[in-house]
């Protein structure tokens, strides 16, 4: 082995613990891929109660503004949420200890603090939005706010997460411009890119 490839070598060395130290990189494919999973099971659920036996391609928020059909459907992304949440935790703490990583970590503490900014500022106008009965414009405020805390808790975990982050504010903003369509569009960005970016990440780094 000659001086060159040895210097590379080390300089990638310590690329990889310099990276390690400042980025949070325990999150696991699978629990994307489980979060798209309940996101879609959830989205079935949710046509059942709001336009079944019709079809979701359509106007139909004179269902949604029943008082009992948005208390199930509230109750539904709760279940979605404490399901999606359970899976990624308990899988990247176990990707965590098989590589012998701590999960709680300042990396992790900067990650979870600049992804939490945006969703609870998302999630407080979400729910005063309900309160006013402002419904057609939920899911693209859940969309686009979602999207904003990925792009921004990106800058301390994968560089992929960002790509997902954008995806999820388009498909917000076009959800925007078409009202009646919200479950279709929260399916596809929820369910379907979770999916597809979850099977992305367990190939590339699992």
């Amino acid at each position: 082995m000659d001086k060159t490839t040895k210097l590379h070598e080390d300089l990638a060395s310590i690329r990889n613990i310099m990276e390690r130290s400042n980025k949070f990189l325990s999150l696991s494919g699978l629990s994307g891929i489980l979060a798209g999973t309940f996101a879609l099971s959830g989205s079935l659920a949710a046509y059942f109660l709001v336009y079944y036996p019709h079809s979701p391609f359509g106007f139909r928020v004179r269902y949604v503004n029943e008082r009992e059909v948005v208390f199930q459907l509230l109750l539904l992304a709760a279940l979605v949420l404490i399901a999606s949440l359970t899976s990624v935790l308990f899988l990247t703490i176990r990707k965590a200890r098989k590589k012998g990583h701590t999960v709680w970590n300042k990396s992790s503490r900067r990650f979870l603090l600049n992804l939490l900014v945006p969703l609870l500022t998302g999630g407080i106008l979400v729910l005063a939005l309900i309160s006013r009965g402002y419904l057609m414009i939920v899911a693209p405020a859940c969309l686009i706010f979602y999207g904003l805390a990925l792009i921004n808790g990106s800058h301390f975990t994968y560089s992929d997460v960002r790509y997902l982050g954008y995806l999820q504010i388009a498909l917000g903003l076009l959800c925007a411009f078409l009202p009646g369509f919200g479950l279709i569009f929260w399916a596809l960005g929820f369910g379907v890119l979770h999916i597809v970016y979850g099977s992305l990440m367990l190939y590339k780094y699992e």
